[in-house]
């Protein structure tokens, strides 16, 4: 007889099952064994470690799976069992586990491999079974000792043996064969081979993305570039959680660095580095350090990649080239051991190749998040003018006209007179042609003190275009002393306010650049012309800018005449500044108004950048989000890089605002390419943002494999807050993708994260969204779980209604997981909440909906437990009360309950007429409507109205 201690334990164990492989399902596993082994049943202790044996393989831990096969084993052996005989199938198949385990351990001796395949063969033999899975472990032992001539001639007995139950499932034996193809440079057969395969039906734990990842090379060497990346998204991407495949990601490691994905390798390392400290075994392990060691010898050695913290080690960002060595030296030790073992070279050969891996042939693009092999430039070219645009970027240097011919006879100072000339005109190549011309021509010889004054000026302006700030400051501190000391006060004020809006733009010298700037200011609105006053204002206004005191750079600008002194140019730039200053003052009219001006200019001056500049914050400012994307279209069609960036936010937002995901995507990427070419660490937060996009484009394969690399992004930056939120958008495409044991490990996270008093309210939703998903895969005792902690997060947020929603949804969990004792005192929690919410005056809706549809919780699980009489009081009233506020639906949802239980109470007269009235107001073939017609169908049997009954059930199409 069991016990109800037994009863349970069982009932743990069907949970357990339930749970995804890794680490909390083996350490479920692990407690429940050391309780099994307090009682005497045996049948348990032996089906709990069975289970335990395929955990540990799948979940990461197989060296802990020798423990608990050999103990099974021993007991299957020791005084056999019903339950044993039951078993022997899966213990046989567990052999296999064995040989695959203990070959890629170094420390178990190579006889002791081959005794348990000798074992292998005599239990199969004596079953009757076929050999088939047997010669294939034999050739895979001789093939990772590199035993070539064993190794064929076990694969040719392994192919001619005929297969039976307990051969590897028809997606892994391919998927052995294709990579021994490969192996053997035969790359066109193990495509031909594997294309069958793959349009049949793979579900076994490892496939497809095991056969897929097989497939990666071949698809590469046949030329089939396509097949190639959609077998690396789609197999890594159910890979990428699972430590137990931690050899399998080194293949897609190395493939991106074969592909010339030299930043994706990067960003997966860093993503599993951390694995290599528990490792499933020193294989993998030596796999993976060799992948890992080849794609970072693709990269800067000074690139730093982050590791993160381990037992023996705090996190830290470790120099690629540095880690590189390490893992390489990682690895070559391992081979060293499983050839020392094997008594060949065989390993330390094959990872010698792995580590040897070099990009080759034509670039693969791989990445969802680049539109192109991202290139940093290796210098910063010189701009044009030192004017900022509203969107913080300099206007000039776009996409100029072609350079004004340089005069071959002018003189030193007509050549730096043009420079200085189409330097406010916004034409850079003159401007550095120019300034070439004139360093070319005179540059050996000794200028006049003014020519060399003006020089330093026009140095400054160079540098500062580069955006060289300290180099361009001291440059113009020199040339305002050569003014000063030739006596010439306006040039001296005007490098003086230029000086000071470099200033301005950093961080220690702000105060001092202000005071430079107005001081400028002054002086020349007693000796400048009207151009130089209008200069000298705006220049305040630009340092005000910069220091973000939007209301006094807004006045400075009104004390710019209008025309701007004459000087169209200086007059776009003006309105640009007044853009940012009005939209930082969030007076949207007003700036809209500006940026219209700044467009009208830039369009009349044929400056790309500054009309690209302007139409930017056009888009910035309009209502419409149409209107938006056809201000960006018209920046991008003059702008350069430097505006191009915010502009393709820009447009990608406008068209996520106009429901055009689809094309939003496009910027997005190629904002993102962008950005990594400059090596700037806003790539993260956009990837993000193209993540979203992707997802909302219906294209959730590819929003993973973005969000999986923004998440990456944002934890380097230490934006907790954003790594969170883009965490929680990622568990959502997972589950879209009904990937739900990622998205429940993400939400598990995200309320570890979460663990706060601020962040209380958010992480009780995240936990009820575990509960969810939970639930709706029929995972109900862990779902109950989830919402009994969301519940307790609620209650500690003060949050009833939302506590109450919690509890009564723990009630059902816990009713359709078979507890009905912790069901029904669950129902109390919610009766006690409920008489809370229910005195308060005046309900809103939400709260009569809650304590509705609360009551109906109690009333399934009263009904359950067999108290029919309290579940059937409990749901009196409740559909008018549901009918009150609209909710029709969950009304006649508790009719039909209402209808079930009279008829459990016999009174199949009432039931009839209730379920009647119900059943002619629901949409024919709707769940609720069988439902309904069942339930009549049996009431009219009851009465003794068997062809009523019989009609109905004809009707709608019911089983009789």
């Amino acid at each position: 007889m069991v016990s109800t201690t037994d009863e349970d334990l069982w009932r743990v164990l069907r949970e357990i099952d339930n749970m995804p492989y890794g680490a909390g399902q083996i350490a479920a596993l692990e407690q429940l064994i050391r309780r099994v082994d307090t009682t005497d049943d045996r049948q348990l202790a032996f089906v709990t470690r069975m289970q335990a044996t395929t955990a540990y393989v799948y979940g990461g831990e197989p060296a802990k799976s020798f423990v608990t096969f050999s103990w099974c084993l021993a007991e299957f052996d020791r005084d056999p069992q019903p339950y044993h005989a039951r078993a022997a199938r899966q213990l046989l198949w567990h052999f296999k586990y064995m040989i695959n385990a203990l070959l890629n351990f170094p420390e178990v001796p190579l006889d002791r491999t081959r005794a348990v395949l000798d074992d292998m063969e005599r239990r199969y033999r004596a079953g009757g079974h076929s050999l088939q899975a047997v010669h294939k472990h034999r050739f895979m032992v001789a093939d990772h000792v590199g035993d070539a001539e064993a190794a064929a001639h076990w694969y040719r007995l392994w192919q001619t043996t005929p297969r039976d139950d307990l051969s590897d499932c028809a997606g892994c034996d391919p998927t052995t064969q294709v990579r021994y193809l490969a192996d053997t440079g035969q790359h066109a057969d193990a495509v031909a081979l594997a294309e069958p395969v793959l349009a049949g039906r793979l579900n076994c734990n490892e496939q497809p993305q095991a056969i897929l990842t097989t497939l990666l090379v071949p698809y590469l060497r046949t030329g089939r570039h396509d097949d190639a990346r959609n077998a690396h998204r789609e197999a890594y991407r159910r890979l990428r959680g699972n430590l137990a495949d931690l050899w399998e990601i080194a293949d897609h490691v190395e493939f991106r660095t074969l592909t010339g994905n030299e930043a994706g390798a990067l960003e997966l390392v860093e993503r599993h580095l951390d694995w290599l400290d528990r490792a499933p075994s020193p294989a993998a392990a030596m796999q993976f350090a060799a992948a890992a060691s080849a794609a970072l010898r693709q990269v800067d050695g000074e690139l730093t990649v982050y590791r993160r913290a381990a037992t023996d080690r705090p996190a830290a960002d470790v120099p690629a080239g540095r880690l590189a060595a390490e893992l390489a030296e990682t690895a070559t030790a391992l081979a060293a051991r499983f050839d020392a073992r094997n008594g060949t070279t065989h390993q330390s050969e094959l990872i010698a190749q792995r580590l040897a891996a070099r990009p080759a042939g034509e670039h693969l693009p791989l990445s969802a998040s680049l539109r192109r092999r991202p290139v940093r430039p290796t210098a910063t070219p010189a701009g044009g003018g030192p004017a900022a645009t509203a969107s913080g970027v300099t206007a000039a240097g776009g996409q100029p006209p072609a350079a004004t011919e340089i005069p071959a006879d002018a003189s030193p100072d007509q050549l730096l007179d043009l420079a200085e000339e189409r330097w406010r005109r916004h034409d850079p190549v003159t401007f550095r042609a120019a300034l070439a011309a004139y360093d070319g021509r005179f540059g050996g010889t000794e200028p006049p003190p003014a020519t060399a004054a003006h020089r330093l000026e026009l140095r400054a302006a160079e540098l500062s275009d580069a955006e060289e700030i300290p180099a361009a400051i001291e440059a113009g501190r020199a040339a305002l002393t050569a003014y000063r000391e030739l006596g010439d006060e306006v040039r001296a004020q005007v490098v003086a306010g230029r000086v000071g809006v470099l200033l301005a733009m950093t961080e220690e010298g702000t105060e001092e650049g202000l005071a430079l700037v107005g001081a400028a200011a002054e002086a020349l609105e007693r000796s400048g012309d009207d151009r130089l006053r209008a200069a000298a204002h705006d220049r305040v206004a630009l340092a005000l800018l910069y220091g973000q005191r939007w209301a006094e750079a807004l006045d400075a600008l009104d004390r710019v005449p209008a025309g701007a002194g004459g000087d169209p140019y200086l007059a776009a730039r003006v309105a640009l500044h007044r853009v940012q200053a009005l939209d930082a003052l969030e007076r949207p009219q007003e700036c809209r108004a500006a940026a219209e001006e700044a467009r009208w200019l830039g369009r009349e001056l044929g400056v790309g950048d500054l009309l690209a500049a302007a139409c930017l914050a056009y888009a910035r400012s309009a209502d419409d989000p149409a209107e938006a994307v056809t201000a960006c279209d018209e920046a991008l069609a003059v702008a350069s890089a430097g505006v191009s960036l915010p502009t393709r936010v820009t447009r990608a937002r406008a068209l996520m605002a106009t429901g055009r995901a689809g094309e939003a995507v496009d910027d997005f990427a190629e904002a993102v390419t962008l950005c990594v070419e400059r090596g700037a660490e806003g790539d993260a937060f956009l990837r993000w943002e193209l993540a979203n996009a992707y997802r909302v484009a219906g294209r959730l394969g590819e929003a993973a494999e973005v969000a999986e690399e923004a998440v990456l992004g944002l934890d380097r930056l230490g934006a907790q807050a954003e790594a969170d939120r883009c965490r929680h958008l990622l568990a959502g495409i997972y589950q879209g993708l009904g990937e739900i044991d990622p998205a429940l490990a993400l939400l598990a996270q995200l309320a570890e994260n979460l663990d706060g008093p601020d962040n209380l309210p958010h992480r009780a939703q995240v936990l009820e969204e575990a509960g969810g998903i939970l639930y709706d895969a029929d995972r109900d005792a862990q779902a109950a779980q989830r919402f009994a902690e969301a519940a307790h997060a609620y209650e500690l947020a003060g949050l009833a209604l939302d506590e109450l929603r919690a509890r009564r949804r723990e009630a059902y969990a816990r009713l359709w997981a078979g507890d009905s004792a912790a069901a029904v005192r669950t129902v109390g929690e919610v009766d006690r909440l409920a008489a809370t919410l229910a005195g308060e005056p005046d309900q809103e809706p939400p709260v009569t909906y809650e304590l509705a549809l609360a009551a109906e919780a109690g009333a399934r699980v009263l009904a359950d437990a067999g108290r029919l009489d309290e579940a059937l009081d409990r749901l009196a009233g409740l559909p008018d009360r549901l009918r009150s506020i609209e909710a029709f639906g969950e009304a006649a949802q508790v009719d039909v309950l209402t209808g079930d239980v009279l008829l459990r109470l016999d009174r199949p007269a009432e039931a009839e007429r209730l379920l009647r009235g119900v059943l002619g107001g629901l949409p024919a073939g709707s769940r609720l409507a069988e439902q309904s017609a069942w339930l009549l169908a049996q009431a009219l049997d009851e009465l003794g109205r068997p062809d009523e009954a019989s009609e109905i059930r004809k009707e709608h199409d019911l089983d009789e």
